[in-house]
């Protein structure tokens, strides 16, 4: 039969309260009366009061929710996630808060109840089934989206139109030949590499890749260059093999590119092996622009140009937004910089 702490504290005659102060709260005994009390429960083998007890009574786990709009295992192998986890941690382990990851797979949530345990949620990236957020927003507790928005949920992004257009001008500035798009989950529910075309693309509000896109056309329209589909490529994951297919692709049409613009870095650095296995010199045969400023992009040769959104801040402002830390009622927008080097 298990000990349970009034059983102790009736063999040690004091109160309910006195011991689970010695547990939770020991500033509020003496340090004899607390270790008396802890030697006495170790000898009869009663481990402390019971965590989700408390928890219930309290209303409160001291966990927040972190719902992944890919699998675990993508999300420990993008740099960019990797950024934004630890930024996510790093307020976390501050504030003496854990972390329950609930990864983009609907079985997961189907007859299960580990979702409700979270006092809130940083929802990252829109899932790709949606009963997964109808089943979250139904909770009815704090929420924050990041790189997409929720109507009734404070959000968090980078001006993702901003960089891209300020990629695509840079871009525009060093040659005047053929550009091509490489893109990133632009067709919704597309898992092959390909051309958009005339396929249903995600909306801005649910996809950071169609304000970049848009920030890309928007500069080449102000430059008198509107791309037209056939010059857009879609990967459906950031990776590095991808960006190297679509890249062959783009660069085995007529004309041939003179110009990339990669909506990630990982896309862009596939790219760039792509070009240099075809023998194409970088940047004299083809300039290359990436989006991210992950750590890779600095110190391949040539170095990338590319696009810096501030992952790990991303992520600390996130976990705040989540604790309610910051006071502010208003959705998040962070500056997204041009990082010019090698490529471009």
């Amino acid at each position: 039969m298990r000990l349970t702490l009034k059983d102790l504290a009736r063999e040690l005659g004091v109160s309910t309260a006195t011991v689970s102060n010695a547990f939770s709260r020991p500033d509020q005994l003496s340090s004899e009366l607390r270790e008396r009390i802890l030697a006495e429960a170790e000898r009869l083998g009663y481990q402390g009061p019971n965590a989700t007890a408390r928890s219930l009574r309290r209303g409160q786990t001291g966990i927040i929710g972190l719902v992944l709009a890919d699998r675990l295992q993508y999300n420990f192998e993008d740099p960019v996630a990797t950024r934004f986890l630890h930024g996510v941690s790093e307020v976390f382990d501050q504030q003496n808060i854990n972390m329950l990851l609930l990864p983009s797979r609907s079985e997961f949530y189907m007859g299960q109840s580990f979702d409700s345990l979270a006092d809130g949620y940083i929802i990252y990236g829109p899932p790709r089934d949606s009963r997964i957020l109808d089943k979250v927003t139904a909770r009815r507790k704090p929420a924050v989206t990041v790189d997409f928005n929720l109507e009734g949920l404070r959000s968090l992004n980078i001006d993702n139109y901003a960089g891209a257009h300020l990629a695509a001008s840079h871009g525009l500035t060093r040659t005047d030949g053929q550009i091509a798009i490489i893109g990133l989950r632009l067709v919704n529910g597309a898992s092959q590499i390909g051309r958009i075309s005339d396929q249903p693309l995600n909306s801005p509000e649910e996809s950071v890749s169609m304000r970049r896109l848009d920030g890309y056309q928007s500069a080449l329209r102000e430059a008198g260059r509107e791309l037209p589909p056939e010059w857009i490529w879609n990967a459906p994951e950031s990776r590095y093999e991808l960006g190297y297919q679509a890249a062959r692709e783009a660069l085995l049409s007529e004309p041939r590119p003179e110009l990339l613009l990669c909506m990630s870095d990982r896309l862009a650095l596939g790219a760039v092996a792509a070009a240099q296995d075809m023998g194409l010199m970088i940047p004299d045969d083809l300039k290359v622009i990436g989006f991210d400023d992950i750590p890779t992009a600095a110190y391949q040769r040539p170095a990338l140009t590319t696009i810096h959104q501030p992952q790990h801040e991303k992520g600390r402002q996130a976990a705040r937004m989540v604790l309610g830390l910051n006071n502010r009622s208003r959705d998040i927008v962070l500056e997204a910089r041009l990082i010019v080097r090698d490529s471009c």
